[in-house]
């Protein structure tokens, strides 16, 4: 739920940014307009679907809603997830009877709603600023589950709200990249196994009306997997300079268990790698392929499996008490 919920929160405020330039008289008619909020409503299924499983009584979740506390983070979580859902329904219905013409002769109604924002750059820009906070409140959301249970040191930090948040955009960022491939638009594959090879070798030169699409959103993911490092430092670097509880809870990822797991997957393969192959991508030396998102997105899920699991194994620390 952690990833995806992450991940979501990326491609609401990536599908909140199209919006403005819609609204501005841009042409955004490719694959944030549509399918991003479509796909972003299927991911959020998948992340509730897998916390309901996780809870001790998962036939009483409707309790949460009947009753909002305030001072819990779990009660604010969930009321902004219900909303999410009317979001993301929302944006896609702006696109739906122009992607499939089948709905708005079908359903007319569909067809008034999407013209009702289409036409009105207003209600587009407030549409747009929706998608966009709430995408950055459900992205610094799954930090700050963890972070405010105070007994687990690894998760107590400042820096893990706005980690999660950043690593959410770019984890958003590379699963648009890797959809805009799969589901862009394309000339049709020779074959099943030959559209689906194409994804990964294929250059984008000979897919025009999607290149530019993909470029932003990897010069994009460059910056965030820039600013996710720093963060990632900033993390190790606050834990170990801390207390005594926090530097243990380090150590964790500084020569314990979850060492190879952090460094190399988290920081080599999910950033350091992605930062320098799309780099190399935009300057022309090696084609586009898909290698990078996918390195962005096992970092990113790897990312919040450490946390979790390493977070649950720090504790407390008892001083030693002179004798």
């Amino acid at each position: 739920y952690l990833f995806l919920g992450g991940m979501v929160a990326g491609m609401m405020v990536f599908a909140g940014l199209a919006m403005l330039k819609t609204a501005r008289g841009e042409d955004t008619r490719n694959f944030f307009s549509l399918q991003t909020p479509l796909l972003a409503f299927v991911l959020l299924n998948l992340g509730m679907l897998a916390l309901l499983l996780d809870l001790a009584h998962p036939l009483y979740v409707w309790a949460i809603y009947i009753t909002f506390m305030p001072a819990s983070p779990m009660a604010w979580g969930s009321w902004v997830l219900l909303i999410v859902y009317a979001i993301l329904l929302v944006s896609a219905l702006i696109r739906l009877p122009e992607a499939w013409p089948w709905i708005g002769r079908t359903l007319p109604v569909t067809r008034k709603a999407s013209d009702w924002f289409v036409t009105s750059p207003a209600r587009l820009r407030a549409l747009a600023w929706i998608n966009i906070v709430f995408g950055i409140a459900v992205g610094i959301y799954t930090g700050i589950l963890l972070n405010t249970m105070v007994a687990r040191p690894l998760w107590n930090t400042s820096v893990l709200p706005v980690l999660f948040l950043v690593s959410g955009l770019s984890a958003g960022a590379a699963a648009m990249h890797v959809a805009t491939r799969f589901f862009g638009r394309r000339p049709a594959p020779q074959g099943m196994l030959g559209g689906f090879l194409s994804a990964f070798v294929q250059p984008l030169g000979q897919q025009p009306p999607e290149q530019s699409t993909v470029d932003s959103l990897i010069r994009l993911d460059v910056v965030l997997l820039a600013i996710e490092l720093v963060l990632i430092a900033l993390l190790v670097l606050g834990l170990v300079t801390s207390s005594a509880s926090h530097a243990a809870a380090a150590n964790l990822v500084l020569g314990g268990p979850y060492t190879l797991a952090f460094w190399g997957v988290i920081v080599v393969a999910g950033i350091l790698v992605p930062i320098a192959l799309q780099s190399l991508e935009l300057s022309h030396r090696i084609p586009h392929t898909i290698l990078p998102a996918l390195l962005v997105l096992a970092g990113g899920y790897v990312l919040r499996w450490v946390m979790v699991n390493a977070g649950q194994a720090s504790a407390i620390v008892q001083a030693a008490l002179p004798s």
